[in-house]
């Protein structure tokens, strides 16, 4: 699976922005996400989950992405969305998007990662 996120940029503090995940690869590959997520990473700390959305459509969110953050999947279109706003200097990070892939041979969780996109909130 090849996830490519697009949609970041600068913005100024209480601003917006949709971030995209595109997700592509062979059909009986893509039938078997059972679930994908955004995650961030801040200059100098750790991965961060931000929200993340199983292939039913149950969406789970962290303390940080509450109320501020929605994610969304369109299926048909295999791509995910993250639509954020009244962003905060602190959400200042690289975005990636992840995938959970069940192997079709022993039904273990196979993970993707996207390159990141990069989001800015700065006055």
């Amino acid at each position: 699976v090849q996830l490519v996120e697009s949609g970041g940029g600068s913005v100024e503090p209480g601003g917006s922005l949709r971030l995209s995940c595109a997700a592509s690869g062979n059909s009986a590959t893509m039938s078997r996400i059972s679930s994908m997520a955004w995650y961030r990473r801040a200059p100098g700390k750790q991965y961060e989950l931000i929200a993340s959305i199983t292939s039913a459509g149950s969406t789970n969110y962290t303390d940080t992405a509450k109320g501020r953050f929605t994610i969304s999947r369109d299926t048909a279109e295999n791509t995910m969305y993250l639509q954020m706003k009244s962003l905060k200097p602190e959400d200042t990070a690289v975005y990636h998007c992840h995938a959970v892939v069940t192997s079709a041979y022993n039904r273990q969780p196979i993970r993707y990662w996207g390159q990141g996109t990069q989001v800015t909130v700065s006055s």
